[in-house]
């Protein structure tokens, strides 16, 4: 018995040792020297503690070697393709953030008659004028991303996937107002004369 309650002790006491060691290695690791970000340092000529990038960091994730896909041109020119096929999820998903980024100014059919506009607001050119609709793609991203006019740039607010499915859905828009009725399924005219007043 008194071997199990000595036993006992000197695994408490090994036990309290190494907890000891261990909480004694976390503090030097949470005391260590550092920066902290902005504060002044004498270490450095300039006195900050923030170090300046070295010539050709990237962050991770943010190698933009794909110029279509970032600028919207290929060869210094706007280009009239999309960077990845034209899927109805793309479609969808440029259809929602038309409606939550673009339709103020725009309105719902691209036609620059937005709430803003109806409020007083300088009219945006609507998608559908002759020198719009013959825009390419490209044209549109790079609005998007940078801005144009009035218009500040969206790059911080709508990503680029999602500028590149706004863009096919503003061609989407344009081409809906100008489809000839020979163009249309049987089943469409009848839908568009069952409709009409």
């Amino acid at each position: 018995m008194l071997n199990t309650i000595t036993g006992r002790l000197i695994a408490q006491g090994l036990s309290m040792a190494v907890a000891v060691a261990l909480f004694n290695g976390c503090t030097d690791m949470y005391n260590q020297p550092k920066f902290k970000p902005l504060d002044k340092s004498s270490f450095y000529g300039d006195h900050l503690s923030s170090r300046p990038l070295v010539d050709g960091t990237v962050a991770r994730g943010s190698l933009r070697d794909d110029g279509l896909l970032y600028t919207g041109k290929v060869n210094g020119q706007f280009a009239d393709l999309f960077p990845f096929p034209v899927t109805t999820e793309m479609m969808q998903r440029g259809q929602r953030k038309f409606k939550t980024f673009c339709t103020p100014c725009h309105g719902a059919l691209g036609d620059g008659r937005g709430m803003i506009v109806q409020r007083g607001f300088p009219k945006p050119n609507s998608f559908h004028s002759d020198s719009l609709r013959t825009k390419p793609v490209g044209y549109y991203f790079d609005v998007m991303t940078n801005g144009f006019g009035r218009m500040y740039n969206y790059a911080s607010s709508v990503a680029v996937s999602d500028r590149w499915a706004v863009a096919a859905y503003i061609r989407a828009l344009q081409k809906s107002q100008r489809v000839a009725i020979g163009e249309l399924s049987a089943a469409e005219r009848k839908t568009i004369a069952e409709s009409a007043p």
